[in-house]
């Protein structure tokens, strides 16, 4: 079903609190310490899928981008990716075999700066890849890219693996703000390799914005999504910039006396919207925007539309194998995370050709939870009777609490919480995450330990 936001200042101002993004249900918040090979082992055991999603990490980055809070190591030094993927390699030979009964449906490229990697070594590891996986014909190969430092050729390089949708990172076309970020690039930069991905065939390109950065207003904003819509992306992804330079050293540099105010950012995300959708972009959730036509847009209005790790996506039938430095694997009711810094990640793999080393087994109330939150987070409707069936339980008794924490969002118009379903209004889905942390078991203890973003 399409939702299209509807905006009141007054919810705005009342419910613009901070909270989980919920690609996974528990969050990754909830790992612990403790798990190691033999409960990925299990996982698969006690896995009734057969689809699996690669995601790989790749940290590398050639310069720092202020804002970034995203696992990545700076550095100039090529020769590092060789170690890198000699780590990266042992992993893949080690983890496969578990796989073998597997076949690929999706794979995808983070960082960091997946292109980092020149073509040799990125030809080395797609090798790797398929020599020890067993990749459909119809694989979903993605991968994220900074249009400023793609080599000459690499999209063609790219194309010839066998990669079929791209996602550049742009964040916003306003020379002050690129400055201040320390990330400068051209519009035609991004032009010029978003036109050669169209004539190559890519299936879908997205690009990545960011709004809440110094010297953002809403005027230079609403320019640079005019730019963005002239450019026809199938998707979009727009990010809300969570300023906590306690965590990430490199926020220290922008001076928060630069950003827009709080008002300023609703301004610059209310108009946004508008553009977004008049444009003929349909609103997935959150921060994601795609085109009518494209296969997340059909899939949400279809009920077919699901959320992990990598975000939004058509393949919620997949298991979820995490590659690289700190990258999170999803397997049956496990969540497994490597190790997040490299060189715990190179010991680890070295010794035990692993590099495991925290996760979470979830219980039957985390299954029941996770599957309240993805078809809320994803649909924005609920049948509670399809959920009754499903875990042979009684919504309303099972979730008492949660619908008591529900009635005040039901008051102000943001959901509808009737005998049969939940419904998100159209004046909640800007609020989904908060219509979703109702039914959050662990939400009470991660507030006192950490900081989210905001919802808007």
């Amino acid at each position: 079903m399409i939702k299209l936001p509807h905006w009141e200042d007054s919810l705005i101002q009342k419910y613009n609190i901070s909270g989980p993004r919920y690609t996974s249900y528990p969050t990754a918040l909830s790992l612990t310490s403790g798990y190691d090979q033999t409960a990925m082992t299990n996982a698969i055991a006690n896995s009734s899928n057969r689809a699996l999603s690669l995601y790989i990490h790749i940290p590398f980055c050639h310069q720092l981008c202020y804002y970034c809070g995203c696992n990545k190591i700076i550095t100039r030094h090529q020769s590092k990716a060789d170690v890198y993927l000699d780590h990266l390699v042992q992993e893949i030979e080690a983890q496969a075999p578990l796989f073998k009964d597997y076949h690929v449906e999706q794979l995808h490229l983070g960082g960091g700066t997946p292109t980092f990697l020149t073509t040799a070594q990125m030809a080395r590891l797609i090798a790797a890849l398929e020599q020890h996986f067993d990749f459909t014909h119809t694989a979903q190969r993605g991968i994220e890219i900074d249009p400023r430092s793609l080599a000459d050729g690499m999209l063609v390089s790219l194309k010839e693996m066998g990669f079929n949708r791209v996602s550049f990172g742009v964040q916003d076309f306003n020379d002050e703000v690129q400055a201040a970020v320390n990330r400068p690039q051209q519009i035609d930069e991004v032009l010029s390799v978003l036109q050669q991905a169209r004539a190559l065939g890519f299936k879908s390109i997205n690009m990545d914005m960011i709004y809440g950065l110094p010297h953002q207003t809403p005027e230079t904003y609403q320019a640079t999504i005019a730019q963005l819509i002239d450019l026809a992306p199938d998707r979009v992804s727009l990010f809300n910039y969570a300023h906590l330079p306690d965590r990430f050293a490199a926020q220290r540099k922008l001076k928060e006396q630069d950003m827009p105010t709080p008002e300023q950012k609703l301004t610059i995300f209310k108009a946004t919207l508008e553009c977004m959708t008049q444009a003929g972009y349909q609103y997935i959730g959150m921060d994601h925007f795609a085109k009518h036509d494209d296969e997340l847009a059909i899939a949400q209005r279809e009920g077919q539309l699901h959320r992990n790790f990598q975000g939004y996506t058509t393949h919620g039938n997949c298991d979820l194998l995490g590659l690289g430095v700190s990258s999170i694997s999803q397997i049956g009711n496990a969540i497994l995370q490597n190790e997040k810094e490299l060189k715990p990640y190179y010991h680890a793999v070295s010794e035990q050709r692993n590099a495991i080393s925290k996760g979470i087994s979830l219980t039957q109330d985390d299954l029941i939870r996770a599957a309240v939150i993805k078809q809320l987070i994803c649909h924005f409707e609920l049948d509670k009777a399809s959920i009754s069936e499903q875990f042979n339980l009684d919504f309303d008794e099972y979730f008492e609490h949660a619908c008591i924490a529900l009635a005040p969002l039901e008051k102000d118009g943001l959901v509808i919480n009737n005998q049969n379903t939940i419904t998100v209004t159209a004046k909640g889905t800007l609020f989904i995450r908060i219509i979703c942390m109702c039914f959050d078991a662990y939400l009470q203890q991660q507030i006192k330990n950490t900081r989210f973003s905001r919802v808007i």
